[in-house]
């Protein structure tokens, strides 16, 4: 009997290929350039992918360093130490295939990551939720998650009507927007009549993750990434993490990968405007002169494509730029790193999901899990805590939420009370995409009207079923792969969760609404 094929790592054995076109592995000389416009997750996948092509690849990154989103700069604390800062705490989840398999191209065995042995999430009713210790298979995972919650209770879950819960059980793109994305994860949420403590807890939660709160996000989303955690994949509920910051554990191997593959990378260096040619190829207008391109990725934020479409007059892609200016963009969220001068207590989660806290979403004891802030608490004695607040209000006082935040982590951890603060840095963003309701239509495509313009990144709609640091590293991979077979090139293979419900009875259930 054949062994089914797995993505290296995985455990799911229903996890679904998409089998790369054919073609040459390699391109004839002088090769195709290419520019990669954005330095993020999306463009470093895309740069990578077409480089081990044979493609003469230039990216190009407005901001100083590498990483996008998860990018890291040094800074120097009250006390001296210099320590890397970056915007926050972020899941590394088994089902990430596609993210993974970039970063095995700088170690194989992702020696980088360290795995979390729990995700608690607690409510301010008392109650925690965890996720250590559950089965790894749906629907089993979630019905003992379900079973032994102290938020959750077998009357509450009676009430709820499963009719109208039915599209969680089948989840499949893009039928789940056709069906949903209309309707927002409250709304859809209160249809169901999900026990209201519950759905605080575990669904606010994680919507919240999507930097949006559960009126704004659209329910579309919200049942694919259900699909995505706990329905449609075994390979479990935990994630992992990155064992130090983010520069030394990923950019800087990166980088050298990169190098090596001759890419010349151009950080704090601005793309002005994009103009095609007659021979189907585009001229870049650059901080410092125009260069010549035979291709072109755009895998910036919302704000850097917008702006660059604005800019960009002899673009001639209606599409494109009706879907820039469409797509909204999630409101302010915090994120606060402080260095005290005592511990947590030693049982504390390096990771805690919170609900009814004030503006705190969450709370990490960062030496828990890296080894930079481990060091600095093994010298000082201390503690280093990060605090993430989503979806603020954009006319907060932004003092006043990092204060609050500040004073609802003293509530969780009373420990902590009374700890000087060394130092702190307080780190405010407003620009992920909002999925919000009925956005999917007019979120941008990979392609463009231009055969040799594609688009990558989390707010580009993508055909597998993904998000976040996933749907950026799967759309990198999407975005080169649609390059390289116009050149008649090898493409990269893609991996994702299954398809549709896993489960032969949720789905014949499922089958009775009218999700499509």
């Amino acid at each position: 009997m054949t062994r089914r094929p797995l993505p290296p790592g995985a455990r799911d054995t229903r996890a679904v290929l998409w089998p790369a076109h054919h073609g040459a592995t390699r391109a004839g000389s002088p090769p195709p350039r290419a520019a990669v416009v954005g330095g993020g997750i999306a463009g470093l996948t895309a740069a990578v992918a077409l480089a081990e092509r044979g493609i003469a690849v230039n990216l190009y990154e407005r901001g100083p360093h590498l990483g996008g989103r998860l990018a890291g700069w040094d800074t120097t604390l009250a006390d001296g130490t210099t320590v890397t800062m970056n915007r926050g705490f972020h899941a590394f989840f088994r089902q990430y295939y596609n993210l993974r398999a970039l970063l095995r191209r700088i170690d194989p065995a992702l020696g980088f990551l360290t795995a979390l042995p729990d995700y608690p999430l607690r409510s301010r009713t008392g109650g925690t939720d965890r996720f250590a210790g559950l089965p790894r298979t749906p629907p089993w995972n979630a019905v003992l998650f379900a079973l032994r919650s102290p938020t959750f209770r077998l009357t509450d879950l009676a009430r709820i009507d499963a009719r109208r819960a039915r599209p969680l059980f089948d989840v499949r793109v893009p039928g789940v927007y056709n069906a949903l994305d209309t309707t927002s994860a409250a709304e859809f949420l209160a249809a169901v009549n999900f026990p209201p403590k519950a759905r605080h807890l575990a669904f606010e939660v994680f919507s919240r993750s999507f930097f949006s709160a559960p009126e704004t996000l659209s329910a579309a989303e919200l049942a694919l990434m259900f699909h995505i955690y706990f329905l449609g994949s075994s390979e479990g509920l935990l994630f992992d993490v990155v064992n130090e910051p983010f520069p030394q554990a990923l950019w800087n191997p990166l980088a050298d990968r990169l190098a090596a593959l001759s890419v010349q990378v151009h950080t704090a260096t601005a793309v002005r405007a994009v103009a095609p040619r007659p021979d189907g190829g585009f001229d870049l207008d650059l901080d410092d002169g125009a260069e010549a391109f035979d291709a072109v990725v755009l895998a910036t934020d919302l704000a850097g494509l917008r702006t660059l479409v604005d800019q960009s007059p002899l673009l001639d892609d209606y599409e494109l730029r009706a879907c820039a200016a469409a797509v909204r963009q999630a409101p302010p969220f915090l994120v606060s790193r402080h260095w005290i001068d005592r511990p947590a207590r030693p049982d504390r989660a390096g990771f805690l999901g919170t609900s009814g806290y004030g503006p705190l979403d969450n709370v990490s004891v960062v030496e828990r899990w890296e080894g930079q802030a481990a060091r600095w608490t093994a010298r000082t004695g201390g503690s280093v805590l990060e605090l993430h607040a989503y979806a603020v209000d954009p006319s907060a006082d932004r003092t006043a939420v990092q204060d609050q935040a500040l004073a609802q982590s003293r509530l969780l951890y009373p420990e902590t009370a009374n700890a000087r603060v060394v130092d702190s840095r307080h780190e405010w963003h407003s620009d992920c995409p909002l999925f919000a309701v009925g956005s999917h239509a007019r979120r941008p495509r990979t392609r463009t009207r231009y055969p040799r313009l594609v688009l990558a990144g989390d707010a580009v709609r993508c055909p597998l079923p993904t998000a976040l640091m996933e749907r950026a590293a799967t759309t990198g991979f999407a975005a080169a792969n649609s390059l390289l077979h116009a050149w008649g090139l090898r493409g990269h293979d893609l991996w994702s969760v299954p398809l549709r419900g896993r489960n032969t009875l949720l789905r014949a259930f499922a089958a009775g609404s009218n999700h499509p």
